[in-house]
């Protein structure tokens, strides 16, 4: 996905390292959920994807929030102080934790009038169930599986989050502009990420037929279809309709033979 509008980045005053701190904040409550730090690139994917993209100065690169916990903070809003060196995301925690230890938020200690910090959060999910035994190496199974629990809450808040966007300045996010510009825009994007699939699919392909290194091509395909996806789940909001719709048809079609799915298509 591009945008056509990155002049906002510009005022951004972002540290000697390129980066800037980042405060996520529950869109509903307000609550302070977590700090952590952002550069141009990951700021600028959170605004494209409308999920929450941070830098770990740890491991030097991307993060995106809930990749190993499922955990996605769906973005809302993206906002920056008076000297714009610091920036609040205004999220919706998927599965009601932020922090790493399993609680809400990652400001769980308070200080009491003895200079003693107090635990005043409980944990709401044990890590080791979260993350697997190794917090820093997640399993792939536990990563799929916190996906999956997920999935359809990730559907439903990104709807909600498209149809927000119809009413939005065409100015302020890449999907209002989309709708600005008309359903043909809309579907002409479809059909762009839709053919970048196909050819992420062929290059995947062509390298597993040689036994090349295919991790980098595979998540190339992976980010393809997720950008297809996107597209047509706003084709449907600029439709009336939403991902529900889809998941509902899907589910239908348990227990059909395709082949019957097919030919009934015909008759009709």
């Amino acid at each position: 996905m591009t945008t056509p509008n990155t002049l906002w980045l510009d005022q951004i005053k972002f540290n000697a390292d390129g980066l800037v701190p980042t405060i996520a904040q529950d869109h509903a409550t307000g609550q302070v959920l977590m700090m952590a730090w952002q550069n141009r690139e990951s700021l600028k994917l959170t605004q494209e994807t409308g999920t929450a993209v941070y830098f770990s100065r740890s491991r030097g690169k991307l993060w995106h929030k809930g990749e190993t916990s499922g955990h996605t903070q769906i973005v809302h809003d993206i906002y920056t102080d008076c000297d714009g060196d610091t920036v609040i995301l205004s999220v919706t925690q998927l599965g009601g934790i932020a922090c790493h230890t399993g609680r809400a938020s990652c400001f769980y200690q308070k200080l009491d009038q003895d200079g003693n910090w107090q635990i005043v959060s409980d944990v709401l999910k044990d890590p080791n169930d979260i993350y697997g035994s190794s917090i820093e190496h997640a399993t792939t199974d536990t990563v799929k599986q916190a996906t999956k629990a997920c999935a359809t809450q990730v559907l439903g808040t990104l709807d909600n989050i498209l149809n927000e966007r119809k009413t939005a300045d065409k100015d302020s996010s890449y999907v209002a502009s989309l709708y600005h510009k008309g359903l043909n825009k809309i579907l002409e994007k479809v059909g762009e990420e839709a053919v970048e699939s196909i050819l992420a699919a062929k290059e995947l392909q062509a390298a597993l037929a040689t036994g090349q290194q295919v991790d980098e091509m595979a998540n190339d395909l992976v980010y393809e279809v997720a950008d297809t996806w996107f597209h047509q789940m706003v084709a449907l909001s600029a439709l009336g309709l939403d991902s529900q719709a889809v998941i509902d048809e899907l589910a239908r079609r348990f227990g059909v033979s395709g082949i019957d799915e097919k030919n009934s298509r015909t008759t009709q």
